[in-house]
């Protein structure tokens, strides 16, 4: 056998695990989702069939069609805010944190990763809620006359998600940033270019991919979750992980539930081919 042949064969039982694992807990599982969102439910029974009605009604019912907006919005949001705080807090452990004391700051950075995701979510409730924290000082401090409603509304979701991305994207910026030679802001300050400039100009372009992993990765978590939304937004707007499960658990309309999966799964991969680009550049 040449060595080529062996290399190959070498190549294939390497692989073959990985493929395996992917058929058996991806491939099948979701065949097995995409024909059931092509049954119906008559009363409480599921009718196997091969019809789009479901799909026809998640985009004509405004319920429906609703909480796919609002999942959008706010993740949207999520992403956005997440990005515009992480990348100067990035920036400034990079560049102005002294290295003996970087990775205490990174543990810090680091820290709510540690605790459960529901427990944190439960602390926000706490921290937002109409006797907490946040109202008793705003209260306090004579910001407020009373009160207001915080808990149960899009701000509360947009703030326990905030908390948990805002990190995680500082931990991949940061991983790009320090890995840019110092040179290149060197060469732009002896072109003449302000701080300002060399940051806009030159660093920035050059953190576009680590940028763009932190916020797909963000987009997919944030849009698939249903943890925080369900704690800290309540049922006032649903999104598409809380309109699945209502689905699932009030219903018992698997049909519907498989064609809001299938739905977001969509929304998950468009999202990764219009951020594509980016994501193969971080990988060279």
């Amino acid at each position: 056998m040449s060595i080529e042949a062996q290399e190959k064969r070498q190549g294939v039982v390497l692989v073959t695990p990985a493929l395996l694992w992917t058929l058996v807990f991806f491939a099948v599982p979701f065949g097995a989702m995409a024909l059931m969102s092509l049954a119906h439910l008559e009363g409480r029974e599921i009718v196997q069939g091969h019809d789009l009605g479901n799909y026809l009604r998640i985009f004509t019912d405004p319920s429906l069609r609703r909480g796919i907006f609002v999942s959008l919005e706010i993740t949207a949001t999520v992403t956005v805010i997440s990005v515009l705080l992480a990348w100067p807090l990035a920036w400034i452990i990079a560049t102005r944190v002294p290295p003996r004391w970087r990775r205490m700051v990174l543990l810090l950075a680091v820290l709510p990763f540690w605790t459960s995701y529901v427990v944190r979510s439960y602390s926000w409730a706490l921290v937002l809620g109409e006797k907490g924290v946040v109202m008793n000082a705003l209260v306090g401090l004579g910001l407020l006359a009373e009160p207001i409603q915080i808990m149960a509304t899009r701000a509360a979701t947009v703030t326990g998600f905030v908390h948990f991305f805002v990190m995680l994207l500082t931990l991949t910026i940061y991983s790009n940033l320090i890995q840019l030679s110092p040179n290149y802001a060197r060469a732009a300050q002896d072109l003449g270019a302000s701080q300002w400039q060399v940051i806009r100009l030159v660093i920035l372009p050059l953190t576009l991919p680590g940028v763009m992993t932190g916020a797909f990765l963000t987009f997919v978590l944030c849009i698939g979750d249903y943890i925080t939304p369900q704690i800290l937004g309540g049922n006032n707007e649903l999104t598409l992980p809380q309109l699945i499960m209502l689905q699932l658990g009030r219903r018992g309309d698997y049909p519907m539930a498989s064609a809001l999966s299938i739905v977001l799964m969509a929304i998950v991969t468009l999202a990764y081919a219009a951020s594509a680009r980016w994501l193969k550049m971080e990988r060279v």
